[in-house]
């Protein structure tokens, strides 16, 4: 009874099947002020959330003198249609804000979109619900662009605005290069272009400059294509504005030439070996063995570390199995000590590698007194032979000695430029929020420290010897900071007197737009 109430409500609302006259008043022609004749009257079908489906019996009225306006006659139609449906269309202007909205900012597919609609009492194609998404965006760029005046108005009450700019991509979709007023987190600009290059990416940063006035900074990564449009543009300009390097980016590029190639080399060394499925085949061995007893061999793997006197001893039985298996997927779970950025801010192989080792120390330990159940002492030494390799002076320990070492020098840049790992209640550079004096204080502190590390390697860097590897690690840290050292500060910007004056900080990173590319793929996804 509720559905069938549901369903003659939704009938009783309809318009479906009726048939409404609209016509505009009658008012004299804006070129010559003389009568308008009714030019024809044509039935229009259209469809709209504030009405649903309806037939409009429209009435056309043209300029009885034949005046002319940019080249066609002057017509007069119905106010009240032409605002609700756009030109030679049936679907109105609501129905496709909701069509868009669902889709760009809901992430909604598109039989969730019919769906909702069928609701209201709209039936329309999947294949409909694809073109009105490309009409929706085809609609809000010209009402961007429309309304540039307006934003360029608001940019300019706030003292101006910092460029920043990047580019995303995935395979096989393009790329797609973004403009955001840092201060505002507006996107003013974002085009699909068919490659990253200086010559595609200047032109549309003209364009944005030219819509919403010069910024009074820009913020870049540190790639070829966008530092050349970026220069360009500012000599284009002709104003004194900074081109600053994002201090995230700087420090992927260094890190990925000093600790790639040594973490590669490690990967490849534990591929090699078959660390990783030979620990999985232990744990799925001794998983088996362990059966439908295996909460009975928790609980003692449980009680027997809490017991403080045994030493290095293992428990005999299941629970000696399941600690075995415990130190095999112990390690296997190497990922835990990361923090989820990936090379060169976490080093998973390395940590794999340090987990092995500790293990394998384990191992050796409980095999000074074995136990006395066969069954685990086999396991035992069966972890044993499979982590044994990595105990290797050549080649395990050599690399992984290297890139520790590397690391170290690593995180001496990190600790100078103060980017850490973005904790709750934290900005992008993962510092505490700060107030303005501060954050100028901790810029000028960031400045010093960079500085005092330049003059640190150059003194530590050795001349001669045995430290091949170690004057590598340094030059490639002072070649980087002498490419991008001029562009890693100049972030306090003076305002204007027109609007107080004072000054702004830009942010030290690209992450407002990095953040931005990730909840639109997540979105997706």
């Amino acid at each position: 009874v509720a559905v069938l109430h549901a369903v003659g409500q939704r009938h009783v609302r309809s318009t479906g099947g009726i048939l409404v006259s609209v016509e505009s008043a009658t008012r004299p022609c804006p070129v010559c002020g003389g009568v308008m004749h009714v030019q024809k009257t044509l039935r229009r079908h259209g469809v709209t959330l504030e009405h649903g489906p309806f037939v409009a019996r429209e009435t056309t009225r043209v300029c009885a003198a034949g005046c002319r306006k940019d080249g066609a006659l002057v017509t007069e139609r119905a106010e009240v249609l032409t605002s609700r449906l756009p030109p030679k269309g049936t679907v109105g202007y609501d129905v496709i804000v909701f069509v868009g909205l669902a889709r760009f900012v809901e992430h909604r597919q598109r039989e969730e979109i019919r769906a909702a609609l069928a609701q209201r009492g709209i039936d329309l194609s999947a294949g409909e619900i694809s073109v009105l998404c490309r009409r929706f965006l085809a609609y809000l760029e010209a009402l961007h662009e429309t309304r540039s005046p307006e934003l360029r108005a608001v940019l300019e009450q706030d003292g101006g605005w910092p460029l920043h700019v990047d580019a995303t991509g995935e395979d096989g979709r393009g790329t797609l290069l973004v403009v955001l007023a840092g201060w505002r987190r507006w996107v003013l600009g974002a085009w699909k272009v068919p490659t990253e290059r200086a010559e595609v990416i200047l032109p549309r940063l003209r364009g944005v400059v030219s819509r919403f006035g010069a910024p009074c900074a820009i913020m870049r990564d540190l790639g070829r294509a966008v530092t050349e449009a970026c220069e360009d543009l500012v000599a284009e300009l002709e104003h004194d504005i900074p081109i600053l390097a994002c201090h995230l980016h700087f420090l992927k590029d260094v890190g990925g030439d000093l600790l790639g190639d040594a973490h590669d080399q490690l990967r490849a060394l534990l591929r090699r070996f078959k660390l990783k499925s030979a620990l999985r085949a232990i744990a799925r061995d001794l998983g088996r063995a362990l059966g439908t007893g295996i909460a009975q061999a928790r609980r003692g793997v449980i009680d027997w570390q809490a017991r403080s006197d045994q030493g290095h001893v293992l428990p005999d039985g299941r629970a000696g199995l399941a600690s075995v298996r415990a130190i095999a997927q112990w390690v296997l779970d190497y990922h835990a000590d990361g923090n989820d950025q990936g090379v060169p801010f976490e080093l998973p192989y390395l940590d794999l590698h340090d987990r092995c080792r500790a293990a394998c120390r384990a191992a050796d330990a409980f095999l000074r007194r074995p136990p006395a159940d066969v069954r685990v002492r086999k396991a035992l030494a069966r972890l044993r032979r499979i982590l044994h390799p990595v105990e290797s002076q050549v080649p395990f320990e050599k690399v992984a000695r290297t890139l520790r070492a590397r690391a170290a020098i690593f995180a001496e840049l990190r600790d100078a430029l103060r980017l850490r790992p973005k904790p709750t209640g934290r900005n992008a550079t993962g510092s505490p929020l700060l107030t303005l004096e501060q954050a100028t204080a901790e810029l000028r502190d960031v400045e010093a420290a960079v500085a005092a590390l330049t003059t640190a390697l150059v003194e530590r860097r050795p001349e001669r010897g045995p430290a091949q590897d170690e004057r590598q690690a340094i030059d490639i840290v002072l070649a980087h900071l002498k490419r991008h050292g001029a562009r890693l500060f100049g972030h306090a910007i003076e305002l204007p007197a027109s609007v107080g004056g004072g000054i702004r900080l830009v942010e030290r990173t690209n992450n407002c737009l990095e953040g931005l590319f990730d909840d639109m793929k997540r979105g997706e996804r």
